[in-house]
C-alpha cells in the first residue's frame, strides 16, 4: 500500500494493514514486501538463547528466507489486537519439513509512515528443541479454534517461496 493509498483509513488502520502484509512477506519470503513495511533499520529482538537481535531489514528477511527454505516455515496470526497506539499478535510460527511448530506474539514498533521500526517476538513457552510442539502447556488451542497444521499458501505465495527462498513445497 502506497502512503496515497491511506486516504480516509485510521492510523489503527494502517498499523494492521502492515503487519498483515509483514507476515505475507514471511509466508512468500518476498523482498519487496519486507521492503514495503520494514524499514531499513528495523530490530527483530528474542527471547534468550533463540537468535537476535536481527539488525536491519536485510538481517530479517535472510533470517525469514531461511527458515523458508530450510524448514517450510509458514506463519499464521491467531489474534490481533491493537488500539491505535500499540499492536500485539498472536501467532504459530509452522515448520513442515521437521514436523514441528512453536506459538508466540508480538509487539510492534512503528515510524510515522507506519513501517515497523521494532519488533519483539515472546514465545508461548521456553524453546525447548526436543519437543515437536512448543506452546502453553494445558491450554486448548483446537477448541479454540486455533490451527494445529500450516495452513495452506496461495500459488502466489508458493511460487514468490521457490524464487526468493528456493523453498520447495
Amino acid at each position: 500500500m502506497k502512503s496515497s493509498d491511506y486516504t480516509g483509513q485510521t492510523r489503527r488502520d494502517r498499523m494492521i494493514y502492515t503487519v498483515r502484509r509483514y507476515f505475507e512477506a514471511c509466508n512468500a519470503a518476498d523482498p519487496a514486501i519486507f521492503e514495503q513495511v520494514l524499514t531499513e533499520g528495523c530490530l527483530h529482538y528474542f527471547p534468550p538463547h533463540t537468535g537476535g537481535p536481527y539488525v536491519g531489514r536485510d538481517a530479517i528477511v535472510e533470517l525469514w528466507r531461511n527458515c523458508v527454505r530450510d524448514l517450510g516455515s509458514v506463519w499464521s496470526i491467531d489474534r490481533l489486537v491493537c488500539d491505535g497506539e500499540q499492536l500485539a499478535v498472536e501467532w504459530t510460527h509452522f515448520k513442515p519439513k521437521v514436523d514441528q511448530y512453536i506459538r508466540g506474539s508480538e509487539w510492534y514498533e512503528f515510524d510515522d509512515k507506519q513501517r515497523l521500526t521494532a519488533i519483539w517476538a515472546h514465545y508461548a513457552s521456553q524453546r525447548d528443541t526436543s519437543r515437536d510442539r512448543n506452546e502453553l502447556e494445558g491450554f486448548p488451542y483446537e477448541q479454540g479454534g486455533y490451527k494445529t497444521e500450516a495452513p495452506a499458501l496461495s500459488e502466489a505465495e508458493l511460487a514468490s517461496r521457490a524464487r526468493y527462498a528456493g523453498a520447495k513445497p
